[in-house]
């Protein structure tokens, strides 16, 4: 009888100790199961994995300066305090039991940022998910600005803002062998960065150096701030088949252009941006702002179209090519009313050949290397203003002038039209006292 009850007493133990883990397991609605940390120049951002959706509170305290991000019902199964805190202004994470049953984060600061939270819900690569933003304030300098001399604004650089796709919590498509996206476009990306600045006359600006994120909006917003007179957009396609290939060059659809110009014209802060750097809408009333707007997406989508060609054509040169011609999408980082803008898909990482050759350092130059060949042939056929490249032509145009055999029916006012210059310059260049021409005669046309 003792021993029929030792084992009973055994039994209702190990149920009692099965009911209590049960009880402990369900008595949280979530747990936090893992953690990251992604530093960028004006924001970090922490990312806590949860087990499910989950209630919180976000505050700050001071002196010294804290967040504090108060969860419901909540456990932590990895621990924060491990976290690397690298190029952050977070200095420590702590995690305290609240009401027995809720965690407390608390993050100590060590510079002044201002935190914004929210949830994502579960998509293909992750569950659940609890996002703190921490935007830096800026700074504004007291030092004095350099005003550059005429002479120096004259020859300008041609900026070329380039943009590595995806990035920190956005890894992009993932190929073969788990090769991700975000990697290979960021290191092509520098690649084209290195190419650009040692080319003289030409100026390259990244929208992310490293492994972070920053808004589709944010990018064009950064082409803008650095006065892009052309912004690259740099990605490696993805298909359900693994037999897609090619590379790819994309400039933005009509649709996607009149749709954006609504969204402009609409929109009251868009108003006061400028068009070009020149002309700003907020004074201008609808019909004229309309107009404008219209001629600026024209353009600078007529430039995306001819630089998108050229840069097509030197891909092919050394890779295969998914589409002969500039395909045309509504992608929203290419939205730019002002700025000619491509992306380019560097090929299928879902193409197990492709994702092989895409993450090694020489394909990566070579693809760079095609993309800023086609760069410098749009610029060269066509300088901006105000650059480098448009001085050196002129003063080459100078130097040597054209030569232009008069054929029947010309006429010297209608050569000089047809080159752009007027009449006089026309004479002079050739010492003419009367405006009558031979056939057969050679006329030497000064630069325009």
């Amino acid at each position: 009888m003792s021993s029929y009850k030792n084992i009973l007493s055994l039994k209702l133990q190990w149920v009692l100790g099965v009911l209590c883990i049960f009880l402990s397991a369900v008595s949280y609605s979530a747990t936090i199961t893992n953690a990251r940390v992604w530093p960028a120049p004006d924001h970090t951002r922490l990312v806590l994995e949860v087990s499910a959706g989950v209630e919180h509170k976000l505050f700050t305290l001071n002196n010294p300066s804290r967040i504090v991000v108060d969860l419901s019902n909540a456990k932590s199964l990895t621990d924060l305090s491990d976290l690397s805190l690298k190029g952050s202004p977070i200095k420590r994470i702590r995690t305290a039991v609240r009401n027995n049953k809720d965690l407390r984060i608390v993050l100590d600061i060590s510079r002044s940022v201002t935190p914004k939270s929210f949830t994502l819900k579960p998509n293909q690569q992750y569950g659940n998910r609890l996002v703190l933003d921490l935007h830096e304030k800026k700074t504004t300098s007291n030092k004095p600005k350099v005003v550059k001399s005429v002479d120096q604004q004259k020859k300008r650089d041609i900026v070329v803002v380039i943009d590595a796709g995806h990035g920190g919590e956005d890894p992009g498509a993932l190929g073969p062998g788990r090769v991700r996206e975000k990697t290979v476009v960021l290191a092509i990306a520098k690649e084209l960065q290195k190419l650009v600045n040692n080319k003289p006359g030409f100026k390259a600006k990244m929208t992310r150096n490293g492994d972070y994120y920053i808004g589709l909006r944010q990018r064009t917003k950064l082409a803008r701030k650095y006065n892009a007179d052309l912004f690259i957009s740099i990605h490696a396609d993805a298909f359900h088949k693994p037999q897609a290939n090619g590379a790819s060059v994309y400039a933005l659809s009509k649709r996607g252009s009149t749709s954006e110009a609504a969204r402009w014209l609409a929109k009251k802060e868009n108003s006061a941006d400028l068009i070009g750097g020149i002309i700003s809408l907020d004074d201008k009333d609808d019909v004229l702002a309309s107009v404008l707007l219209d001629l600026s997406m024209t353009g600078s989508l007529k430039a995306s179209l001819g630089v998108g060609s050229h840069v097509l054509q030197s891909m092919g040169r050394m890779a295969r090519l998914h589409k002969k011609g500039v395909e045309q999408a509504g992608f929203v980082v290419l939205k730019s009313p002002d700025i000619p803008s491509i992306l380019v898909e560097t090929g299928f990482i879902s193409n197990p050949s492709e994702a092989k050759r895409l993450k090694t350092r020489k394909y990566q130059k070579q693809m760079a290397n095609a993309i800023f060949k086609g760069v410098y042939k749009h610029f060269t056929a066509t300088p901006p203003q105000g650059t480098l490249l448009a001085y050196q032509q002129y003063n080459r145009a100078l130097s040597s002038p054209k030569k232009y055999k008069i054929q029947r029916g010309d006429t010297l006012s209608g050569i000089a039209k047809n080159h752009q210059v007027t009449l006089s310059q026309l004479r002079r260049e050739n010492r003419l006292q009367t405006d009558i021409v031979k056939i057969g005669q050679v006329l030497r046309i000064p630069a325009s």
